[in-house]
Formats: C-alpha cells, sequence, structure tokens
C-alpha cells in the first residue's frame, strides 16, 4: 500500500483523473498504436482481468436538483500492475476489454516517474488535442446549422 501511495506523490488527484479520462475516451487504435510505439513494454499482471458489467447513471433535475436514476450503461474495467511498479486502473465505456487494459496499462506507466513526463508528451497531450479538435469541429458543425428564433411585439399589450 505505502508503495502505490508514493508513486502516487508526484501526480496530483486532478492530474489522473484527467489523463484517465483522456485514457477512456481515446480510440482503442490510438492506444494500441502508443502501446506498440513504446521502446520497451514492460511486463505486467493482470490483477484484474477485464470485466463487463451494469453500472447506474444518474441525473439531476435542471442540474442542480434532486438526482435520479436515468438509466444503465454498459462498462468495462480492468487492474493491471507493472513489473515492479504502481497498479494502474481502466474504466471505459463499453465492452472492449482491451481497451479498459490499456487504459490501466498506461495509468500504471503514468505513475511512475521516469516515464511520466515522456509519455505524457508522447501519449496523453496528442490524444487530449486530438479530442478537442474533434470536439470544435463537431461545435462548428451544430452551430451552421443553428437557428435565432425572436418574436416581434406589436402594439403596446
Amino acid at each position: 500500500m505505502s508503495r502505490q501511495i508514493s508513486d502516487l506523490s508526484d501526480a496530483t488527484t486532478a492530474e489522473r483523473q484527467s489523463w484517465m479520462a483522456t485514457l477512456a475516451k481515446a480510440a482503442v487504435a490510438d492506444l494500441e498504436r502508443a502501446w506498440t510505439d513504446l521502446a520497451s513494454p514492460p511486463g505486467f499482471t493482470r490483477l484484474r482481468p477485464a470485466e463487463t458489467g451494469l453500472v447506474m447513471v444518474r441525473g439531476r433535475i435542471s442540474g442542480s436538483g434532486q438526482p435520479f436514476n436515468l438509466g444503465e450503461m454498459t462498462m468495462t474495467r480492468a487492474a493491471v500492475r507493472i513489473e515492479n511498479g504502481p497498479t494502474g486502473f481502466g474504466h471505459v465505456a463499453g465492452r472492449s476489454t482491451r481497451h479498459a487494459e490499456l487504459a490501466a496499462l498506461f495509468d500504471a506507466l503514468l505513475q511512475d516517474p521516469a516515464r511520466h513526463e515522456a509519455l505524457m508528451a508522447a501519449v496523453i497531450r496528442p490524444l487530449a488535442d486530438k479530442a478537442a479538435a474533434a470536439k470544435t469541429r463537431k461545435a462548428a458543425e451544430v452551430a451552421a446549422t443553428k437557428v435565432d428564433f425572436f418574436t416581434l411585439v406589436r402594439g403596446e399589450n
């Protein structure tokens, strides 16, 4: 347990949440390419082989009101430990066991101070940039179809 805590000392919780979200939303092909591009991929142990199940998605009325159960969604999770290193976890929407395992592997590698900065530059930042570009492109497509409605008032009523 103390090894895991010391491994996280260099990464704040917010940083880790950010890279885990990026890994979870990335395309499996991009993660697979990044894994094969590693100079020396480490050996690892599957602590929790990837497994698929359902999670309850909750919402809130008007975004801040009473919570309610929106429905269930499929999710896959995995946990790995790299050789002589930290434990990584992957949680992804859908049924892709390989995606969950790759997310867990990169989570573990990113906790290693010797690999952290190189992986941030080579994997996480490009994936985040790609996601931001896709979001901007989609927003532009949606904005092109925007219709502004206005009402003319007649008289003084």
